[in-house]
């Protein structure tokens, strides 16, 4: 199997590098021009460039792990958000389906409105408050317009490498003796490893049984807020012995909206993973899980 990974700069991508590798070869390419091999391109807003790349590479599968994730940013780039998110995506599929190629694509939670307590079913209606929402769910769109396509929507993506809201919560809380989080948004705190393997897991179906396209939902199990995230991750930087002014006891919670910002936030960002685990025969861990051995990993403990 040759695969072509695209995005491999980012947290998923890093991961996605490792996990894929027992697949067969792997080409990564990053957006930078100058760190990919023999001219190929990465850039998400060389269109033609991509296209042109991809059918040099000739895969089978194409997973693309690029996307334009700088939220409230995207509200004053729309364009370029529609670019990277959405136009992007469609020229991966239209040359997917030339070559005959898989094409894994991740999308967001973001793509719904947040509303009601209930996980989100992938046959829910989606309802996107932002720019990012609605360019990326207008690249699931394009996406599934290829035959051979699976769409993983996810939430709350952290990694141990690059920075995270964990890795900002132990900074705050080593210089302050309280901090606020906001306790109304509910999600599942989902780890790039966590993804990258069960992508690599799906790709070993997927060829056997292509009938199993499609859209699916893929986060950790269990669901917290933001206010009960930091807690956790304040509660086991103590157990780890670091240095911390602020505990799991000393953050105050507010609403989301005491923190006004450009690009609205779902309120209700769980997701129902059944579909998931049923068809790939998948179980997914708990949410704490994931955080507890990042954690692990960054403290070096």
């Amino acid at each position: 199997m040759k695969v072509l990974l695209l995005g491999r700069q980012g947290q998923l991508g890093w991961e996605l590098q490792r996990a894929l590798s027992v697949l067969g070869e792997v080409v990564a390419l990053s957006s930078d021009a100058m760190k990919n091999l023999d001219g190929l391109c990465g850039d998400f807003t060389d269109l033609a460039g991509l296209e042109r790349s991809v059918l040099q590479v000739q895969p089978d599968v194409i997973v693309n792990a690029a996307a334009h994730t700088a939220v409230d940013k995207a509200e004053s780039e729309p364009e370029l958000a529609q670019t990277i998110n959405a136009l992007a995506p469609a020229t991966l599929a239209r040359t997917a389906t030339k070559l005959g190629a898989w094409l894994i694509h991740y999308s967001t939670d973001y793509v719904f409105d947040g509303s009601g307590s209930a996980p989100w079913k992938e046959t829910d209606g989606t309802g996107p408050l932002s720019v990012y929402g609605q360019t990326k769910l207008e690249g699931e769109l394009a996406v599934a317009t290829t035959p051979k396509h699976l769409i993983l929507r996810t939430s709350w993506v952290y990694a141990a490498r690059g920075g995270n809201f964990a890795k900002t919560m132990l900074r705050l809380a080593g210089e302050r003796e309280t901090l606020t989080v906001i306790n109304d948004q509910f999600g599942a705190p989902t780890s790039a490893e966590l993804l990258a393997d069960v992508t690599a897991h799906v790709l070993r179906v997927l060829p056997h049984h292509p009938e199993l396209a499609g859209l699916y939902h893929c986060v950790a199990s269990g669901e917290t807020t933001w206010h009960g995230y930091a807690q956790f991750v304040l509660t086991q930087a103590q157990a780890l012995g670091l240095p911390l002014k602020a505990g799991p006891d000393q953050i105050a919670t507010t609403p989301t909206s005491s923190y006004p910002t450009p690009a609205k936030r779902p309120l209700n960002s769980r997701l129902d993973t059944r579909k998931l685990q049923t068809a790939f025969s998948l179980t997914l861990p708990n949410w704490q899980a994931g955080v507890t051995r990042m954690l692990t990993e960054i403290s070096g403990k």
